[in-house]
């Protein structure tokens, strides 16, 4: 039995262990809700803390993405503009007549970069087996085609025309996509590419420096330009079939392409007798001009680095509008660095050109947005 027992002085029950008074429950009670609240407003704090440390790191991301973005935009802008320009210095500049040996000396440094990069880790590719090799060999064809041809136009042509000229590019590319695979643009894409056109028609007929061989060998490197992309679209679901990952990146594509074109090049030097000229051109004795082919080499390369880095940050719409806005500054420094004759027509056709450029890649984005 539990003992009873009361106490006269206090008068307090004990029940074997001594009971709360309810003033003590009171203070117990203040006491703990004192706590709770303690609990709270330290909970209230800490979850404004997480929330303070969360948006500063959201923020530090956003200022991060943003700077890459920049970064591989501005590179991008660079090697582009700089692989041309240089190019240009190479052909004209130099007044070097070897443009199959200049593309073949630029591929072998890719193929010797690439192999490099590959052999230390730092990127991976699709070994290079003979299934691959025989489904890649006709666009490998075209990509010669497209890279020979570029460099003979640019030899006779000015940096500004043969930008507006390329647009032809697109237009063929358009037609080639509605007939092959049955894709239908709207008005907006038909109307910058017939603006295209007309800058090109009229920049050729207002060109101070107008050469019909460059212009020639410009018309033959749209269309090649056009069936390289074309031809590539069908090429590349065949060619992940017979690569072990079942995947094909840019480094492969790199690799490949660059390794293929080194025995055709070396084939064409001795079909267009370049070798003759080489054996003969004081040029190939000058330090300078070495170290502005490499430079060339590396630049190409840096095109499919940097291109793929900005790719990667940002996204297919914003590349594409970067690629047309990045003509503008590449005619005007092309005019200025190698001192082209213009007119104020040539010079409106240009720039025409060039808008019709950003208006088509605008089109593009509202077709895509919208499908």
């Amino acid at each position: 039995m539990v003992s009873l027992e009361f106490h006269e002085p206090n008068g307090v029950l004990d029940q074997g262990h001594q009971a709360s008074s309810p003033v003590r429950r009171d203070v117990n009670r203040s006491l703990s809700g004192v706590k709770f609240l303690e609990n709270d407003d330290l909970d209230l704090e800490d979850g404004k803390l997480e929330k303070d440390r969360n948006k500063t790191v959201r923020s530090n991301k956003a200022v991060k993405i943003q700077n890459q973005a920049l970064l591989s935009g501005l590179a991008y802008c660079l090697s582009s503009c700089s692989m041309i320009l240089v190019n240009k210095f190479v052909l004209s500049g130099y007044d070097f007549n070897a443009g199959i040996s200049l593309m073949l000396y630029q591929n072998f440094i890719s193929v010797v970069i690439v192999s490099i990069l590959s052999s230390m880790g730092l990127i991976s590719r699709e070994p290079l087996t003979w299934r691959l090799i025989k489904v890649w060999l006709p666009v490998n064809v075209i990509f010669v085609g497209m890279l020979l041809t570029s460099m003979f136009s640019l030899k006779y042509i000015n940096v500004a025309m043969v930008t507006v000229l390329k647009n032809v590019t697109n237009v063929i590319t358009a037609v080639g996509e509605m007939y092959l695979f049955k894709k239908h643009h709207d008005s907006r894409v038909w109307a910058a590419l017939f603006l295209m056109i007309v800058s090109a028609v009229s920049g050729g007929i207002t060109d101070l420096s107008f050469h019909a061989i460059g212009y020639s060998w410009q018309i033959v490197n749209c269309f090649l330009t056009a069936s390289y992309s074309l031809t590539l679209r069908r090429v590349m679901d065949t060619a992940k079939q017979v690569t072990k990952s079942g995947n094909l990146n840019e480094f492969s594509m790199v690799l490949l392409n660059n390794t293929l074109s080194l025995p055709l090049g070396i084939l064409l030097i001795f079909v267009f007798n370049e070798v003759d000229y080489l054996y003969t051109t004081p040029l190939l004795r000058r330090p300078d001009f070495w170290l502005v082919m490499t430079l060339s080499g590396f630049l190409g390369l840096a095109i499919s680095f940097t291109s793929m880095w900005f790719l990667h940050q940002t996204g297919a719409t914003t590349y594409s509008l970067v690629g047309s806005l990045n003509k503008i500054p590449l005619s005007v420094a092309g005019i200025v660095l190698f001192k082209v004759p213009t007119s104020l027509e040539n010079s409106a056709s240009i720039f025409f050109g060039l808008l019709a450029g950003v208006f088509f890649a605008r089109a593009k984005m509202r077709e895509k947005t919208q499908s």
